[in-house]
Order: C-alpha cells, then structure tokens, then sequence
C-alpha cells in the first residue's frame, strides 16, 4: 500500500487516534490512513489474532513473550505468521514511539494483512483507582481457550453489561459460577493473607501479566466460586495496561481493603518490570 502524506517521524500522540502511528503491512503511516478491504474475513467474521503490550519512552515490555503468544494464537487458529515481518513491523513503528508511555497494538487477519499501531495507555488515574466490578455470565468457546482472536465481542458486551448496571467493569464467570478474569485482564484476590487466581484449565489467557506476578509473588492457582471472590479481603484486576487496578466491590459486597497490600506489592513488581522491560 502507498501513501500519498509526508512521511510521518517521531510524533507526539494527539487527542486525535487517526494521527497516531501504524505499520501496515511494512509501511509507516498514520492510523487514519491503514486500511483493511472490506473483503477481509478478519474484519467480516473477526478470524484474525493480536497481541498488545506498553511501550515506555521506546522501550517495550516483554515484547517477545507477547509476540510468542501471538504466533500460538496464529497456530491455533491455522493462520499464517510471518514472525521476522512482524517484528520488522514493530520496530518501525517503535521508531515513531513519542515519550512517555503507549500501547503497541499487532494484528494478522485472515485476509493476509499485518498491521501494527501505537495507542494511548488511558487515563492514569482512571487505571489505578478502586473499582466496581459485577459477575457477568461468559461460557467460553472451549476451541478457543487460551487464543487472543479478533472476536472479542462477547468480552466488550460484558464489560457495557457492567456499566450499563452502574458498575466500572465485568468479572465473568462461568454458567456454573466458576470465575474466570475481566474481559481485557486477570483478576487476583487474597483470602485468609493468600493471594489467589483462576487456574489456566480454567479456560482463561495465559496473560504474560499474570505470568509476571505468578513468578514474583506467592500465588495459589485453582478453580475458584465466585462467592469466594465475593468474600475476599482484597482484590485486583492485572493486565498490561491497567497493572494491578485495586477491587472496592465484587457485586454489591464492599471489599475491605481497596487497595490491600498485596495488590500494593503486585504494583510494585509490575512498575519494576514494566520499567526494566522485563522478558522484552
């Protein structure tokens, strides 16, 4: 695809998505500008896969754990993943990467198309204060445990559902009541001074966030009800993105400590990692 605009450089992110950077298919430019052919089956049925992961001042956090997940989900989905364009991609991306912090965005859609591009990481004190999260019923598609595709409808429905409910996010779980995560991240709750999640046979991501606080803190993996979640002492959601955001209320029980130290502790260690790019 060629461009007709001046090349773009090293740009600050405007208020404005469509002027931030985006490689498609090897080519820099603004995001307004890479487009998808409206025949393309990841757009049309949403048959493609991505992966995302913060980038700090340039430098990214544990990019090539995202990127192996990545190339498990192409796997999985029998899509083609040319690894050495991908991350030929990124890096010319990462060279338009403004100070500060943002997200860097990879897709593989059905169609052949690779593309990349850079995203605001949010409001930081939106990510960080204590939330309301309410159980949504999600029962997963079993052929698709542990795989990031394009189709995360039912995940956003979830999280509208919350919020239309007077709620800030969904925790799903299972029809049966067994939780899973939040529809972007992982959740973490202590009982009894023991911090818990959901086991991956559960049927949720392999978050390489979770990876990180399950190799620097004492965890207990299991499958978990969610009035266990309801009774917990404290707890919080983990991703990429939002880091540890600290649980004021599971449903419409106010949890005790919003943040706890334990969820203060997995700040720390995610902060740390994400500062040192850890796994990049």
């Amino acid at each position: 695809m060629t461009t007709n605009s001046e090349p773009i450089g090293r740009v600050a992110l405007s208020d404005n998505p469509g002027d931030w950077p985006a490689v498609l298919d090897g080519a820099l430019m603004r995001a307004s500008e890479a487009m998808i052919p409206a025949t393309d089956d990841g757009l049309i049925r949403g048959d493609g896969a991505f992966d995302a992961f913060p980038v700090r001042d340039g430098r990214p956090f544990a990019r090539s754990a995202h990127l192996d997940r990545l190339e498990r989900s192409c796997q999985a989905l029998r899509l083609p993943c040319d690894r050495a364009a991908v991350d030929a991609d990124v890096d010319l991306l990462l060279t338009a990467a403004p100070p500060g912090e943002a997200v860097v965005r990879v897709i593989l859609t059905r169609g052949g198309r690779r593309l990349s591009r850079l995203e605001g990481l949010g409001d930081p004190e939106e990510l960080t204060r204590p939330i309301r999260v309410l159980p949504v019923v999600y029962d997963p598609s079993v052929v698709l445990n542990g795989v990031k595709t394009l189709s995360y409808a039912a995940n956003m429905l979830a999280g509208r559902r919350a919020v239309e409910a007077g709620f800030d996010e969904a925790l799903l779980i299972r029809s049966d009541g067994t939780v899973l995560e939040g529809p972007t991240c992982s959740v973490f709750w202590v009982r009894q001074g023991r911090l818990h999640t959901p086991a991956l046979g559960t049927g949720i991501l392999a978050s390489i966030t979770r990876r990180v606080l399950l190799e620097n803190l004492s965890v207990e993996e299991g499958t978990y009800s969610f009035e266990q979640v309801a009774a917990a002492e404290e707890a919080f959601l983990a991703s990429t993105g939002r880091s540890a955001q600290p649980i004021a209320a599971v449903g419409e029980r106010a949890l005790p400590q919003a943040p706890g130290p334990l969820t203060l502790r997995a700040q720390e260690v995610l902060e740390r990692a994400i500062a040192a790019g850890a796994l990049a």
